[in-house]
């Protein structure tokens, strides 16, 4: 048996890509360029139907290329599909960031902070380096996102425990959705102003340039009222209730009202660079809460 046989035969009986990598490497089998098989390199082999002889149509159906194949058209199916259930087995899941829409910054550049995973796949925030567009940040700062939220989590619930702080938010709630029900009213008004400029220039009352300009000029004006809608509705919902014990119920807690909590009493949270790469706490100085004045 060739040895791409065995290592088809070694992945379907239910080895990793990588751990038939390793053990070709092992045995001495090395690539058309005498380099040794990765993960990576022997993936893109075990997905080339050339290894059973076929190749794909302009239709991408699966066809006799006229040559014989290390393995059988049959065999090679049967691995697509395991390939195929590989990839949806080990796709990472999501992760919800407490921290997200602004909620954190840059201290270096005050960029907003994106949730990004590292390399080893872990959560984690970002400061993104500036593009060709001039979209971006420093690109200086990254944190993991466990540390970082559990860091505010703390200081969240230290806060709620003080007293009076409770009575505050429930204050803060009720001003914060009747500024919802503005934005609502804003957002009508501006969608009718958009709807009666269509009147004037199908008249030829204004020209094609100004009507496209004020249009645009108005999107602009209703996403930005929709985005801080959203949040405001979000912090409006928050209910903490009857809870003594805040600890416990943050850590059991929906992911949105953690959410809403955090936005009702913090207007941001500053990230600093670390003193030193793979610091695994946060140093003193290096995260920033600000504070909502709620009184």
């Amino acid at each position: 048996m060739g040895p791409l046989r065995q290592a088809v035969s070694r992945r379907r009986a239910g080895q990793s890509t990588a751990e038939v990598a390793a053990w070709m490497t092992a045995e001495g089998y090395v690539g058309t360029l005498g380099s040794p098989f990765t993960s990576m390199t022997l993936g893109r082999l075990f997905k080339n139907p050339a290894i059973a002889g076929c190749a794909y149509d302009d239709s991408g159906l699966l066809v006799d290329a006229g040559h014989p194949g290390a393995i059988e058209r049959e065999e090679f199916v049967e691995l697509q599909k395991l390939l195929a259930e590989s990839k949806t087995a080990d796709k990472t899941p999501a992760y919800e960031y407490l921290l997200s829409g602004g909620l954190s910054r840059c201290g270096n550049c005050e960029q907003e902070l994106s949730g990004a995973r590292t390399n080893a796949g872990n959560p984690g925030y970002r400061c993104r380096p500036k593009e060709k567009d001039g979209r971006g940040g420093c690109g200086t700062v990254r944190i993991d996102a466990l540390l970082l939220e559990t860091h505010v989590a703390e200081y969240v619930v230290a806060e709620l425990s003080k007293p009076g702080v409770r009575a505050q938010i429930e204050r803060a709630g009720r001003r914060v959705a009747k500024q919802a029900e503005e934005f609502r009213e804003e957002i009508q008004g501006l969608e009718k102003r958009r709807t009666d400029l269509a009147g004037p220039y199908a008249r030829g009352e204004i020209r094609l340039d100004a009507f496209k300009a004020a249009d645009q000029e108005i999107t602009g004006q209703v996403k930005a009222l929709r985005s801080r809608l959203r949040y405001a509705e979000q912090m409006a919902s928050f209910s903490l209730g009857g809870v003594k014990d805040l600890v416990r119920w943050w850590n059991h807690a929906p992911f949105g009202s953690k959410r809403a909590l955090v936005m009702l009493v913090l207007e941001k949270v500053e990230v600093f660079s670390a003193r030193d790469r793979g610091v695994r706490e946060i140093e003193p100085g290096r995260v920033k809460l600000h504070w909502r004045k709620l009184s």
